[in-house]
């Protein structure tokens, strides 16, 4: 998922997102754990995705306070 597509999102759609990646994540790695034989590639991609939509959370909860994201 791009940080455009995820711009393009409202935090409630964002949100929803957040907690299916984080799901999907959390299983990879139980599934890693226990079977050994996940895809290193798509559990980067996925925390790089959960990553991203936090930013842009973060970003626009400072945007109401009226701060600057650092």
């Amino acid at each position: 998922m791009k940080a455009e597509e995820v711009r393009g999102k409202e935090n409630s759609e964002i949100e929803f997102d957040l907690e299916q990646v984080e799901k999907q994540y959390f299983e990879m790695r139980f599934r890693s754990l226990t079977e050994g034989n996940t895809n290193p590639a798509k559990m980067g991609r996925l925390r790089k995705d959960l990553a991203r939509m936090k930013t842009i959370l973060r970003e626009r909860e400072l945007e109401v306070r009226g701060q600057q994201p650092r």
